[in-house]
């Protein structure tokens, strides 16, 4: 882009500053959701309210669905507890 798209799209600049931003805490957002330590320590403290009678099974069962699911989809998008999101 030239000078005069520059000078032109300048009015956007906030605009586009904000959807970067935007983008990046959605970014942070999915790295922590789908980041398998967090996972297993949610599998964890599950099991613990399980054995404490908080939940009943069927609420365990249904958790413990959806856990192993980010789980998996964790595994399949190659995120690696510390890497920030980043692939190898």
């Amino acid at each position: 882009m030239g000078l005069i798209g520059e000078v032109l799209m300048l009015p956007f600049a906030p605009v586009r500053g904000s959807l970067w931003a935007m983008k990046q805490v959605v970014n942070e957002a999915e790295r922590q959701y789908y980041d398998p330590a967090a996972i297993r320590a949610e599998l964890g403290v599950l099991e613990e309210r399980l054995e404490a009678g908080e939940i009943d099974e069927a609420e365990f069962d249904r958790r413990e669905d959806e856990l192993l699911d980010r789980l998996e989809t964790a595994m399949s998008r190659g995120t690696q507890a510390g890497d920030n999101g980043t692939r190898r």
